[in-house]
């Protein structure tokens, strides 16, 4: 027990200071990014300094695992340096033993920090990114064009040259329809249509219909209502719906992934960073084995090499996670590899370093 309290007091200290500072850096290269814009909507002090608070709760979680590598090779080194772990060594404890409470500690703060991300950092980052185009005087817009769906389990396909959400409008409208063998059924061609919210489905102004029976193809300028009552996809679907996975919470960012899949679109960017809002609070618990696993092994400027040992590993694997990302984007490997390959990788040379530390 007095080891544990030793040890965590030479920690923590360490691992808020570093939080504070990145946070604050963090928050400083926001502002400075956004600097010139702010100046030129002349915004006041005090909606940057609400901005800024909206802010932390970000900077918090990408500062975790930084903190963490640096607050670990930092209280090694100096006891390292200071010969404290030579002499905790030769009482018979083990590095593994003596190191396990922060373990342990990073295994907790790692899921802490999923639910943190989930719960606060997505809602108030949220926040944030709307006020901050409120103080900018941006705004979103939902129309869409040159839009492709795919409804129905692959057997209607809309192609409309534009969307108009304010209207509910669709314009140079083509709905293919196929039968259940994959066969075309119909094609629908309609200058526009508009949305009934009563009727349910879109009704089509100047439109035809060409209906493909047994090889043959017949012409009809009038529209039944048996062909409209097919047209049933809601305008939702074709608002512009991009959405930043990483800035929405895991049970959005499914949904969304649900949407892409149903009509028809790409997700595998989407689902590789929904991956990785699992994979990532790990890299908390994976820096404090990188950190043990590096740290002590210049006898010389232990202090030093021991952090430059650490932060690169940590550039290394964050390299490495940046190209398994845009590989899985592009479907070289699968999202769950892309998100999830980094991390395992360099856990089995965090385990392979640790059981070769110096001790």
């Amino acid at each position: 027990m007095t080891l544990l309290k030793y040890l965590f007091r030479k920690f923590l200290p360490a691992f808020l200071v570093s939080m504070l500072f990145f946070s604050v850096v963090l928050c400083l290269v926001d502002l400075f990014m956004h600097l010139w814009e702010y100046i030129q909507n002349s915004v006041p002090f005090a909606n940057l300094a609400r901005l800024m608070l909206l802010y932390v709760p970000k900077t918090l979680w990408y500062a975790a695992p930084l903190s963490m590598l640096f607050a670990v090779a930092f209280t090694l080194s100096m006891m390292y340096s200071n010969n404290e772990l030579t002499v905790i060594f030769a009482s018979g404890v083990s590095l593994f033993r003596f190191t396990l409470p922060l373990l342990v500690f990073s295994l907790f703060l790692s899921v802490g920090f999923f639910f943190f991300e989930d719960y606060i950092v997505v809602p108030y980052y949220k926040q944030k990114v709307e006020y901050q185009k409120l103080l900018l005087g941006e705004t979103d817009s939902k129309d869409n064009e040159d839009v492709v769906i795919i409804s129905d389990g692959g057997l209607t396909v809309y192609k409309a040259d534009y969307y108009d959400d304010v209207n509910q409008r669709l314009y140079g409208l083509v709905v293919v329809s196929r039968n259940d063998d994959m066969s075309l059924r119909r094609i629908v061609y309609g200058a526009s249509a508009s949305w009934s919210e009563e009727l349910g489905y879109w009704r089509i102004s100047d439109g035809v219909v060409y209906n493909y029976r047994d090889g043959n193809m017949t012409v009809d300028n009038e529209i039944t209502s048996g062909v409209l009552m097919t047209l049933h996809e809601p305008p939702e679907t074709f608002r512009n719906f991009t959405i930043d996975v990483e800035e929405v919470n895991t049970k959005d960012a499914l949904a969304y992934i649900d949407t892409l899949k149903r009509v028809g679109l790409p997700y595998g960017e989407p689902l590789s960073v929904y991956y990785k809002k699992f994979a990532f609070p790990s890299v908390i618990f994976l820096v404090v084995f990188l950190s043990i696993g590096l740290t002590g092994r210049s006898r010389k400027n232990v202090l030093l090499a021991s952090l430059i040992l650490c932060v690169s590993a940590a550039v290394l694997f964050y390299v490495t996670q940046m190209v398994t990302m845009w590989m899985a984007k592009f479907e070289y490997l699968s999202p769950l590899i892309g998100a999830w390959g980094p991390v395992f990788l360099f856990l089995g040379i965090s385990i392979a370093l640790f059981r070769t530390s110096r001790t």
